[in-house]
């Protein structure tokens, strides 16, 4: 059974934010800021297919409109 790399990389932002979270509980105070930039790129990876899946959306949505209006 062969395995979808989209399926496996759909999990990497949720895991970098995990991994930054664990990090910045049990850490010691000087290797805390190790674990930000981690926790922000996860963030940034969610919120960037958040926005393109919309803006994908819209865009099929004005082509369907488009469609409809020249029949």
């Amino acid at each position: 059974m062969k395995i979808d790399k989209v399926f496996i990389l759909s999990f990497v932002a949720p895991i970098m934010i995990l991994i930054s979270t664990i990090g910045l509980i049990f850490r010691k105070d000087s290797k805390k800021s190790f674990y930000l930039p981690i926790g922000f790129m996860g963030i940034l990876l969610i919120l960037e297919k958040d926005v393109s899946r919309k803006l994908n959306r819209r865009n099929i949505f004005k082509k369907i409109k488009s469609y409809q209006k020249n029949k």
